[in-house]
């Protein structure tokens, strides 16, 4: 590994609390019609390869009908958008967003399922089949041809043409949307504490997790920062090297954007950090490491042998975790995230095959 690959977070508080998520977001999710918990997968073989305890993976590979986690965000913050008078109280309303593929694609159901529009701008790269797959719930698609930076300001201008902005990622004016999309994401980690819990494990120990503009990030230092003993969990960001915007930003000390390229992480190739989530990993965040497409590809069988079905995102996680707690100098960066040999971690797979069609 090289220092552009690791970083461990120097602004990091470990006496650094927050609030907990309200309990009606789980119940929201609870009550709609294709809800099931998503299944936590151990993997012991992969334990043994990093030399810790227990390993498990979240499998976001069915979410809400929909092959990733997008699913939760986006129908929390829909119901939240409706609850709250969006459109002015015109029927139907026009949700509008940027995405990679997987927000968007959410978005456009749910807009759909409660008899509302959607119009998806997507950045080059993303393919014609994922750009079919939103059409296919019923959005208007538009590629910008650009970066994922410039899809986002494609949607923002819609808001001057009456319809709803409803992106994951905030700017200085832009938070109470974003707001309610991480809120959405509560209900992963909720789900897992049940999981883990009736395996005998309190917590876990580190929390790996996969990041774009860093919202899901956000989310799980938020939610493991509110528990009685806020450091217990560490987390650790996993981004492409060709996209690390959170990177960047733990080691300028400051939210600075980064240029992109092409990327078979799709999801997660986002140049600019969420203005939201950056004062909470700030904060938080216990560290940063970046990989390559080669090291998500390598992560994959690993994950299929034990039944877990992962896209190119939902495999940075693990890729992370091999990168950070294994080779040389793998010491010291577990001493820096606190993890003895019976660690139990969390690794989040955010989404299945199914979530990238070629």
């Amino acid at each position: 590994m090289t220092p552009r690959d690791w970083l461990p977070n120097p602004a990091r508080d470990l006496a650094w609390s927050c609030p907990p998520v309200s309990g009606e977001v789980a119940a929201f999710h609870r009550s709609l019609a294709e809800y099931a918990p998503t299944p936590l997968v151990e993997l012991p073989e992969v334990a043994k390869r990093l030399g810790v305890g227990r390993v498990f993976a979240k499998d976001e590979s069915s979410r809400l009908g929909l092959p990733a986690f997008k699913a939760l965000g986006a129908s929390w913050a829909i119901h939240r958008a409706l609850e709250a008078g969006a459109g002015g109280g015109s029927s139907p309303v026009t949700f509008a967003t940027a995405t990679d593929g997987n927000h968007g694609r959410a978005v456009a159901k749910f807009a759909r399922l409660l008899g509302h529009q959607a119009r998806v701008f997507v950045p080059a790269g993303v393919s014609a089949a994922a750009i079919a797959a939103i059409e296919a719930e019923g959005a208007t698609v538009t590629d910008v041809g650009g970066s994922y930076d410039d899809a986002v300001a494609a949607a923002a201008v819609t808001r001057s043409e009456g319809a709803f902005l409803l992106q994951d990622m905030a700017w200085p004016g832009y938070e109470l949307v974003p707001t309610w999309i991480v809120e959405g994401y509560a209900t992963l980690f909720a789900e897992a504490d049940e999981q883990l819990g009736a395996l005998g494990v309190a917590v876990p120990d580190l929390a790996v997790v996969p990041v774009g503009v860093g919202s899901l990030a956000q989310a799980a230092v938020a939610h493991y920062r509110s528990r009685s003993d806020p450091a217990a969990t560490a987390v650790l960001s996993v981004e492409p090297t060709v996209a690390a915007c959170v990177l960047a930003s733990v080691r300028a000390g400051a939210l600075v954007s980064v240029p992109t390229a092409v990327t078979s992480m799709a999801g997660l190739n986002c140049g600019t950090p969420s203005s939201l989530a950056w004062p909470v990993l700030r904060a938080g965040l216990d560290a940063a490491v970046a990989v390559d497409d080669d090291e998500a590809a390598a992560a994959a069988p690993m994950l299929r042998a034990a039944g877990v079905d992962p896209g190119p995102c939902g495999c940075a996680s693990l890729a992370g975790a091999l990168a950070v707690l294994t080779g040389e100098g793998a010491a010291e960066r577990r001493a820096t995230l606190r993890l003895g040999k019976d660690a139990t971690v969390l690794l989040v797979v955010t989404e299945g095959a199914a979530a990238n069609p070629g």
